[in-house]
């Protein structure tokens, strides 16, 4: 199993929205990196910290899953949706994704400044200048930390 942290501004997409439908596919990226990552790498079971991005204040609000295998991302095929691919077909696609399922909400934001305090968590990727992806891999030791600090269990 590996772990992720995933992005989402929360006036698009909160974890309360995840909480809500349970289980959403994650549409809309647009960065090959970041589609390679749920294309090549995710496997269902893997967990994720559910950061909210572009907020006040930013940081991991909760823990998503993998629910799924990759598949192509259909908003690449919709020339109404913000996300059409011209390029894409649907024998060549360019852009997949997968489903996240909702696993449970902190009780608070782990802020982006908490992490950054943390001598352990200030290592994320999140925490790095110029780092932008909207997925990136966590360390297992990290994932834990965050759960820790948030005093957040997985459920079993």
């Amino acid at each position: 199993m590996r772990h992720w942290l995933i992005k989402s501004e929360p006036d698009v997409f909160s974890i309360d929205d995840l909480a809500k439908v349970k289980r959403e596919p994650w549409t809309g990226v647009r960065n090959y990196q970041a589609r390679n990552f749920m294309w090549k790498d995710m496997k269902p079971g893997d967990i994720a910290l559910f950061y909210h991005s572009n907020a006040k204040p930013p940081g991991i609000a909760g823990v998503a899953r993998v629910a799924g295998a990759p598949y192509p991302d259909e908003t690449q095929f919709d020339p109404k949706s913000e996300y059409h691919d011209p390029k894409a077909t649907r024998e060549k696609p360019r852009w997949w994704l997968v489903d996240f399922e909702f696993v449970g909400k902190y009780s608070e934001i782990l802020t982006l400044e908490a992490i950054k305090a943390d001598s352990l968590l200030s290592e994320m990727m999140v925490c790095q200048r110029g780092t932008r992806l909207s997925i990136n891999p966590v360390d297992p030791l990290h994932f834990k930390r965050a759960c820790q600090i948030a005093k957040f269990k997985l459920p079993k």
